[in-house]
């Protein structure tokens, strides 16, 4: 794929986060995950790809519990590795706490995409679609069935996530940081178009990670984690209101400046408690899992190590 603007440029990158959307496979291989297994064949079409999802969602179905939460579960989600060459590969869940072997899902033409984010839009508790933004500032929205430009000019953010829903809706909303510091939020439409930007805030500048999906607290709604550049990482719980997304911050601890990356993934562990966890990339490229525990007062676990080394070969590490 060769760089190009405009609409082309947006059709261009659906197409590609389509085809990685479609290469998702779920195996069956436990253990840690080491970040340079070798990868698996580009896989196969949308068809199959669809098999596996409801695959995915039967067993979500049969092992979870009945709620968890005003919200229902936490999504399944993979965790996204993109390469400076521009591979993408993904990583699914094990289902014992871990990670799968990488599967290599697009071959080089990802260094054409600047951030992306997975969405679960029908609410089932296994993504289905995705945000990217091109190197232009294009955004574009896909899933398995079709794709969209939503616009230019979404190079203004450095910081661009989706932590589900903050607007009371069923779609997933979209976060956004500018260069200033300020925080905005997009709701997402039925068609996963997004309305015009709406203040969150400002002061976001002084946080060096930013992450959030689903509910950390319990109460069914969308919360965010941030780390200051001192290292604590704090809890923004989410109130369900879209003119006021976030309550007044809360201390979590210090410390974690050890991290170059912090990644929000949904239900990494499996373990029928549909909570969010948190994954944490350290700076020596061993990768760490935060359980969810879904008590405000302490919303994660002690870490365990699900990756031994190799994770700061990527460049973007997303869910």
């Amino acid at each position: 794929m060769a760089p190009s603007s405009g609409r082309h440029h947006g059709r261009a990158l659906a197409r590609l986060t389509t085809a990685a959307i479609a290469a998702v496979l779920v195996g069956t291989t436990t253990g840690t995950a080491v970040a340079d297994d070798k990868p698996t064949p580009l896989p196969a079409p949308v068809k199959r790809a669809q098999a596996q999802s409801a695959e995915l969602n039967a067993a979500r179905r049969a092992e979870a519990p009945t709620s968890v939460g005003a919200g229902g579960y936490a999504p399944i989600l993979p965790l996204a590795g993109a390469t400076a060459t521009g591979d993408l590969y993904y990583y699914m869940p094990n289902g014992r706490g871990g990670l799968l072997p990488r599967q290599l899902v697009v071959r080089g033409d990802w260094r054409y995409v600047s951030a992306a984010t997975h969405v679960d839009r029908d609410g089932d508790g296994v993504f289905d679609g995705m945000y990217a933004r091109g190197t232009d500032g294009t955004l574009a929205f896909t899933d398995d069935t079709s794709d969209k430009e939503i616009g230019p000019g979404w190079n203004r953010y450095d910081v661009l996530l989706s932590p589900g829903d903050l607007g009371g809706a069923r779609e997933p909303d979209l976060l956004a940081r500018d260069g200033s510091g300020t925080l905005w939020l997009c709701l997402a439409r039925p068609d996963a178009t997004l309305t015009a930007r709406k203040k969150v805030g400002t002061g976001w500048g002084r946080y060096t990670q930013i992450a959030g999906r689903h509910d950390l607290t319990g109460d069914g709604r969308a919360d965010l984690v941030a780390r200051d550049k001192a290292g604590v990482l704090w809890l923004y719980k989410g109130t369900g209101d879209y003119t006021r997304p976030f309550a007044t911050r809360t201390r979590i601890g210090s410390g974690w400046n050890t991290y170059n990356r912090l990644v929000a993934s949904g239900d990494v562990d499996l373990d029928a408690d549909g909570r969010a966890d948190l994954l944490a990339r350290d700076t020596t490229g061993a990768l760490w899992l935060y359980k969810g525990t879904g008590r405000a007062s302490a919303p994660f676990a002690a870490r365990v190590r699900i990756g031994n080394s190799g994770w700061n070969q990527y460049t973007q590490l997303f869910s």
